[in-house]
């Protein structure tokens, strides 16, 4: 059962520059195409054309730089096809000020009307006082106060006259008008009254009281006078205000007479104004409108709350900040007088405002982080409508004067974008959520490589140079991009799909070329740009290192121990990740506990860490203990871990340590191993398999290479190889060697030097072989558990009645 160390071709697939036919990616086509994508470019096209209601996209997977680049290019290019949406305004209700109407024009009217409304506003002001101050209404106004004026004065001479006729005089007084009888047409003294028959005074008397009373019902009738005559003025105000405003209006009703709803509002807007014209009458001497008076006329301003002047297609709009009132606009407020305020005015427009009759692109995350804006979102959606409701109101912690704007109607395609987890998640507990947004736009994290696939990545090089005004690459420098975006999907045979990252990659060679004085990029500078991100992220790695080299962290790379050999694990850190070697010992003794995961039971291991152990304890009791009781209490540990440990990747390695512990066979500590393992002793694949051997690498190289240094790897990892040139080199020389096991007993006899041993028809292994040693061993402590008896416990001490 030898095991072959792999050559150095297998540990990186290299990119051929003989199959490309430039000199300079100058020379390549700009690429239109998404490469690799086509599902997820097909549902975009899907979500884009389907104008059915929630038919909305859900962008996931892929980077999000990438997925929002494409999205947008698509979105742009299929709203150059679509009309531009109307503008809306917002204006003063009369009737319910509380309620502003909202008004709809075609795309750039909204601004004219704006204009207008502001034009015929100053034209009041300055028309209506023109008006009240003509001559014909200052004649008009004096006949109406002098025919006043008369019609009372005539009450009085009515009631003088009569009683003059009766011998009786009316004169005012202080308080009013008194009566006096008369004796040769002057007023009768008091002396000469009382010496009057009393038949005489009593008949004045009478006739003094019925003049009274005549005179008070003249004068009750007074009031009405004066509502009819203030009747008549407002008439003749309305009248004036009508010959100043309307003709005004008429032009404006005339310009829009195509669009009923701004014709309503403009006959109440008239209605108002004619109401109160007074509001614009300047006082004499008043020196012009006070504050207060100027802020009564925001009434017949315009809120222009959506402008598409100048606008060639439908909005694509993408909101950095999807918060609540970011998305469905706010109302805000003023403060006045130690009071706040609001008016329509105040009404702010949100993205859903701005991007409606067109496309709006939001960050999932963002939105589920911003409270109150998921629920505003899908209210919207479900609605197809615009309500502006401030958050205060919802909760019910506004207690200041609001609005409630009259709805806008929606009609919009959302993007969401956001990676699979939120996607499905969404999709699982959400029960809206499938209704609203039916179409997945599942992005690919990476593509299959092939030479039609190395030419379209150069072509996509060559584009993103382009547009990035970089220099240009060499196919040299073109090869060494594609190995590398071979390295960042983890597989030899796939290219990532993260253009984003190849982008930054391209900008930083450029800059070591231009630092170099160089004309092209090469491999040289992409890979010194390689090595400089590296070396900015890589002090973390650097220090663990160097404790291992110290002696801190103890890691044996030269010589055997029994029940210890190196595991391998990675570690992740801000985009950055790193592979460590870590100590694996196993102790067996006699009991009954079976296979202890002692980062399990301090609650250091996880989940998945945790069924690798049950799963390597299976293995063990099935092969050598198939038919009875596995009796041993066995102990495993990551030998100075203080942090978590997870994944299965160390199963592998850990049955290799009990099984020396076992067998009582050293392992070799100048070997690591990585790899997980089956209930029935198959070595199934990992990921990080490049980090891991290269981590393990450094340390060797760091001690010096001895030439029987090396790493167990599954054998179905070997596709996934793409390795640092100096770990191929190494191999190459001989220093490093790197082996693909496909079973546990591939991989204990190259730890141990011994042969596993393949059982026979008896289930018997070869005697002297690995297994042969296990299986005596695990017998000997069932034969000892059975005469130790019943009466002990697992800490050895006998407990009598047990």
């Amino acid at each position: 059962m030898a095991v072959s160390p792999l050559l150095p071709e297998a540990l990186v697939r290299c990119c051929d520059t003989s199959q490309f036919e430039f000199e300079t990616t100058a020379e390549l086509p700009e690429v239109e195409e998404v490469l690799g994508q086509e599902r997820a470019v097909e549902a975009v096209r899907f979500g884009v054309g389907m104008a059915r209601e929630g038919y909305n996209m859900f962008a996931l997977g892929g980077s999000s730089r990438d997925s929002h680049a494409i999205i947008q290019s698509y979105l742009e290019k299929h709203a150059a096809g679509r009309a531009v949406p109307d503008d809306w305004c917002y204006v003063h209700n009369f009737a319910q000020p509380a309620e502003p109407v909202a008004l709809s024009f075609p795309a750039g009217r909204g601004c004219l009307f704006r204009n207008d409304m502001a034009a015929l506003l100053e034209e009041l002001q300055s028309a209506i006082p023109a008006t009240f101050e003509s001559e014909e209404y200052r004649t008009r106004k004096q006949l109406l106060d002098q025919e006043f004026q008369e019609r009372q004065e005539k009450i009085f001479n009515d009631t003088q006259v009569k009683a003059r006729e009766q011998g009786i005089a009316m004169f005012p007084t202080p308080t009013g008008f008194s009566f006096a009888p008369l004796a040769d047409d002057e007023v009768m003294k008091p002396e000469q009254f009382k010496e009057l028959p009393e038949e005489e005074r009593g008949r004045i008397e009478a006739r003094v009281q019925a003049l009274q009373q005549e005179l008070r019902q003249r004068v009750q009738a007074m009031p009405l006078l004066q509502r009819e005559f203030s009747q008549r003025l407002k008439e003749l105000n309305r009248e004036v205000t009508e010959f100043a405003v309307n003709p005004l209006l008429e032009e404006l009703r005339q310009r829009y007479a195509d669009l009923p709803a701004v014709v309503v509002y403009l006959q109440a807007l008239s209605t108002d104004v004619i109401t109160n014209a007074k509001a614009f009458l300047v006082e004499e001497g008043g020196g012009g409108l006070s504050p207060a008076e100027e802020s009564g006329f925001t009434r017949y301003q315009v809120n222009l709350l959506v402008d598409h002047t100048g606008a060639e297609n439908a909005p694509v709009v993408y909101e950095d900040l999807p918060g609540y009132a970011n998305l469905t606009g706010r109302i805000e407020h003023q403060s006045q007088f130690g009071a706040l305020s609001t008016d329509f005015t105040l009404i702010k427009p949100g993205a859903l405002h701005r991007a409606n009759g067109g496309y709006l692109v939001v960050d999932a995350g963002k939105v589920l982080l911003q409270p109150f804006a998921w629920e505003g979102l899908k209210r919207a959606l479900r609605a197809r409508e615009l309500r502006i409701e401030p958050a205060e109101q919802l909760l019910s912690l506004m207690s200041t004067v609001t609005l409630q704007p009259q709805p806008i109607p929606l009609d919009i395609k959302l993007v969401m974008i956001g990676d699979r987890r939120i996607y499905y998640l969404l999709s699982a507990y959400d029960p809206e959520f499938p209704d609203l947004v039916k179409v997945a736009v599942d992005f690919n994290d990476d593509v299959d490589r092939s030479r039609a696939t190395d030419a379209g990545y150069a072509a996509l090089i060559g584009t993103i140079a382009r547009r990035e005004g970089t220099l240009h690459l060499s196919p040299g420098g073109v090869a060494r991009m594609i190995e590398h975006a071979a390295r960042l999907s983890g597989d030899s045979e796939k290219l990532t799909s993260h253009i984003s990252r190849l982008s930054d990659l391209l900008l930083e060679a450029d800059y070591q070329a231009r630092q170099a004085a160089l004309s092209l990029i090469g491999a040289a500078e992409v890979q010194a740009a390689i090595d400089a991100q590296i070396h900015r992220q890589d002090r973390l790695q650097q220090r663990v290192q160097e404790q291992v080299l110290r002696g801190t962290v103890l890691i044996d790379t030269a010589g055997a121990r029994v029940g210890q050999i190196n595991g391998l694990s990675v570690i992740s850190l801000g985009g950055f990740s790193f592979g460590q070697p870590s100590r694996i010992t196993a102790r067996v003794r006699l009991g009954s506990r079976g296979v202890v995961d002692i980062e399990r039971e301090v609650e250091l291991g996880g989940p998945l860490h945790s069924k690798g152990v049950l799963i390597l304890a299976n293995y063990l009791g099935a092969r050598f203990a198939p038919d009875k009781p596995l009796s041993l209490s066995a102990s495993l540990v990551f030998e100075q871990s203080y942090g978590g440990v997870d994944g299965d990747s160390a199963s592998s390695a850990e049955l290799y340590a009990l099984l020396s512990a076992l067998s009582d066979l050293p392992l070799r500590q100048s070997l690591a191993v990585t790899g997980s393992v089956n209930q029935f002793g198959q070595v199934q694949a990992i990921g990080g398999v490049n980090e891991k051997i290269e981590g393990f690498f450094d340390i060797c190289s760091a001690r010096g290479l001895s030439g029987d240094q090396g790493v167990l790897i599954p054998a179905a990892n070997a596709k996934h190889l793409m390795l640092r040139q100096d770990v191929v080199d190494a191999v190459a020389a001989g220093q490093f060697q790197i082996y693909g096991i496909s079973s546990i007993d591939e991989g204990i006899e190259l730890l141990t030097g011994y042969s596993a041993g393949q059982a026979d028809e008896q289930g018997e292994f070869p005697d002297g072989s690995v297994n042969h040693r296990v299986a005596r061993r695990i017998n000997e402590l069932v034969e000892a558990r059975r005469s130790f008896g019943r009466g002990s416990s697992e800490d050895g001490n006998t407990h009598p009645g047990e």
